[in-house]
């Protein structure tokens, strides 16, 4: 599994921001404590999901599990970040500045950055760690356009990304998995590398943590003494420790866990929304059943999406129109929703010659809560249009190794979901390295390229509706709905982020009331 696409740390920022990191922490608080002050102190212990197979400590590998991930997401900074008011602020750059031709990217280094070794940061620390990310097998994903040899520092405060196109949203892609490194790194130092983070590594245990804070971070004071990440192989045992007292925080624990702890007293729900996207995937690639524009049109009109997030979802969501990247500015509301009509889905089936004599196999996993009822859900109304299909459960493993971006039919899920250019770059335009449908279309690509290379935000967003109608229209996702993410906290937790992705483990502002 692939956690940096599961958890994708999104995109969407301006041209030539000058950003504070303090401005990236929250989006809101889970509770207001008016008669307490933020303080220093404590221990805050976390529950995350993971395996025992899936470790790693690489911070450029794949993280399967979200322990890792959070433990990783603490020690290491990465260039950007998502921010509340805007969908990109500083963490270790603190500006960036293009060229006129929006190719070359400059991006300046924080001042006083230091590892935890109190070694000096450097912009060769930084172009070694982005070459080396780049040279990844997701490395095209996570860095678009830009070549490793395209990467360079310029003097010590300096890092130059120079992309194969122009590409007003550079910066914004930066949040994925830029943490940096020590230049040279062996990996077999990885796991007492030392980061710049707002906490330092104490030590690891068999996917369980315990960093400390990190007194000389150069973003600004830590207010806890210390975050222990505790594994958990599922939600529900998660959720029961929070419950027992066992934790302080049960991370992206979903909506089963929000409702049973909806009635406690003692505990915060918090909500954030357009956490996970969960659509379904038909392969728009020739060959497939779902090569005719009139097929995927036809079954994104037979889902009944307003039951689809009562039931899968439990209400914790909000339906969704087939276009990913809801919570950006630049979303297109205006395109009108499209509801269920299985008379009109009937005459687009007929029209394009549909086999309904056929069944039809929607793959799906586990992994997250709801990934397997949604599929469940779909088949069942999907036979009230005379369409057959079977629901296929595989393993995680299997289904990334078999079926993610080779399969015709079958469900696929992002974590944060705040940029349509990210997942037009990523997943939609001809030739992206996760494009799960095989979708490739001449007008998206045009408008894609349109809009990224234009530097006016206005005309930009504009041209980002172009690019959705497209989408909607013709892409190979089905999105019905866009889940909640769910953190349960107890009564004396503080200050927790609210943002999706990598700014819900932003929690260098957290703080425990007494």
């Amino acid at each position: 599994m692939d956690f940096t696409r599961r958890q994708v740390l999104l995109t969407g920022a301006g041209l030539g921001a000058t950003t504070l990191l303090s401005a990236c922490t929250s989006g809101g608080t889970a509770s207001s404590d008016t008669g307490n002050k933020p303080r220093r102190g404590g221990t805050l212990r976390v529950g995350a999901l993971g395996r025992a197979s899936a470790i790693t400590r690489d911070p450029h590998g794949n993280q399967g599990n979200e322990s890792d991930y959070l433990a990783i997401a603490l020690a290491y900074d990465t260039l950007t970040a998502p921010g509340a008011k805007t969908n990109t602020v500083g963490r270790l750059a603190t500006s960036w500045t293009p060229s006129d031709d929006l190719k070359t990217w400059r991006f300046t280094l924080a001042e006083g950055a230091a590892f935890h070794d109190g070694t000096p940061v450097t912009a060769d620390d930084v172009a070694w760690s982005l070459r080396r990310l780049r040279s990844t097998p997701a490395g095209a994903s996570r860095l678009p356009g830009v070549k490793a040899e395209a990467i360079r520092a310029d003097g010590k405060g300096t890092v130059v990304l120079v992309s194969d196109y122009a590409n007003a949203e550079l910066p914004l892609l930066t949040r994925l998995s830029t943490f940096v490194l020590k230049k040279d790194t062996g990996d077999k130092e990885l796991a007492k590398a030392p980061g710049t983070g707002p906490f330092r590594l104490d030590w690891y245990r068999g996917g369980n943590a315990r960093l400390v804070r990190n007194e000389h971070w150069h973003g600004g004071e830590v207010l806890l003494d210390a975050v222990e990440v505790i594994m958990f192989e599922t939600a529900q045992a998660m959720g029961n420790a929070l419950l027992a007292g066992q934790i302080d925080l049960a991370s992206n624990c979903g909506a089963v866990a929000g409702r049973t702890a909806a009635s406690r007293k003692d505990v915060q729900v918090v909500r954030r929304p357009d956490d996970m996207a969960m659509p379904i995937v038909m392969r728009a690639a020739a060959g497939s059943p779902f090569a005719d524009p009139r097929v995927r049109e036809a079954f994104k009109l037979v889902v009944d999406r307003e039951a689809m997030v009562k039931q899968v979802l439990s209400g914790y969501g909000t339906v969704a129109n087939d276009v990913l990247g809801t919570a950006d500015p630049a979303h297109a509301k205006d395109i009108p929703r499209r509801t269920r009509d299985l008379a009109r889905a009937a005459k687009l089936l007929k029209e394009a010659g549909f086999d309904l004599g056929r069944t039809y196999e929607l793959v799906t996993t586990e992994d997250i809560a709801g990934l397997a009822e949604s599929a469940t859900l779909f088949a069942s109304q999907a036979r009230e249009a005379g369409i057959k299909v079977k629901v296929v459960k595989q393993e995680s493993n299997a289904f990334y190794d078999r079926t993610w971006l080779k399969g015709d039919f079958y469900t696929t899920y992002w974590g944060t979901n705040d940029s349509v250019v990210f997942f037009a770059s990523n997943t939609l335009v001809t030739g992206a390295p996760r494009n799960e449908a095989g979708f490739s279309d001449e007008d998206f690509d045009a408008a894609y390229r349109k809009a990224i290379g234009t530097k006016d935000a206005a005309a930009r967003t504009a041209g980002l509706r172009t690019l959705q109608k497209v989408e909607h229209e013709r892409s190979g996702y089905l999105l019905w709905g866009m889940a909640d993410g769910i953190d349960l906290a107890a009564a004396t937790v503080r200050d927790l982020p609210r943002l999706p992705g990598y700014g819900r483990v932003q929690l260098e502002r957290v703080w425990l009331a007494r």
